[in-house]
């Protein structure tokens, strides 16, 4: 029988802490259920320019339906999702392998994306953040390495991505600095969960 997870869902399988003292990669794991549908949070548009409502309300739809929220929400990767601070960045993190292959793998935790100035996008241009969403860019051009399928975003229209960044600029600033990603081989302070396909025959 052959069993496949979706890669578009990207199916959080377990959470874990390192821990020097594990034997079995699979100790001290516990089974999650990720929140993976996440509404977007609702703008007020009354209170958006005229000339960008038609765009910030595409971008809502657009973070919608792509699941921005399933990451970027707090506590949404292990089921609780915060729904007092959506989209402002998981305190969980995200292994880059499975529990088999590294005993301390490299973590990424999903940014907070409100417009905070100080841990937020407040300070990106749209151009940084659409090339963000469509390239795995930080704002300064480099590679962030990031879990989120933006090889997928990378056909969004212009029109699309420039809403998505109408959108989060239009968000509530939530002040939430999220923990420092973490280096294979260095032992992770926080929770994370690990993504992963797996086939079997």
């Amino acid at each position: 029988m052959l069993v496949r997870l979706s890669t578009a869902l990207l199916i959080p399988l377990l959470v874990a802490c390192a821990s020097d003292t594990a034997r079995d990669p699979t100790e001290g794991f516990i089974e999650r259920k990720p929140a993976t549908i996440q509404d977007a949070p609702t703008i007020d548009t009354a209170a958006i320019a005229p000339a960008n409502r038609d765009s910030v309300r595409r971008g809502e739809y657009m973070v919608e339906l792509l699941g921005c929220g399933a990451c970027h929400t707090n506590g949404a990767l292990v089921g609780t999702p915060d729904i007092e601070a959506p989209l402002a960045g998981s305190d969980v993190g995200i292994a880059l392998t499975t529990p088999l292959e590294y005993r301390f793998p490299p973590i990424l935790y999903a940014p907070n994306l409100t417009p905070d100035l100080k841990t937020g996008i407040g300070g990106w241009s749209d151009d940084q953040l659409v090339n963000a969403i469509r390239a795995g860019k930080d704002r300064h051009g480099g590679g962030l390495g990031l879990v989120m399928p933006w090889r997928g975003y990378s056909i969004l229209s212009d029109e699309d991505a420039h809403a998505i960044a109408d959108y989060l600029r239009s968000l509530d600033a939530v002040e939430h600095r999220v923990p420092d990603n973490v280096s294979q081989g260095q032992r992770a302070r926080k929770p994370f969960v690990y993504f992963g396909v797996y086939e079997k025959t």
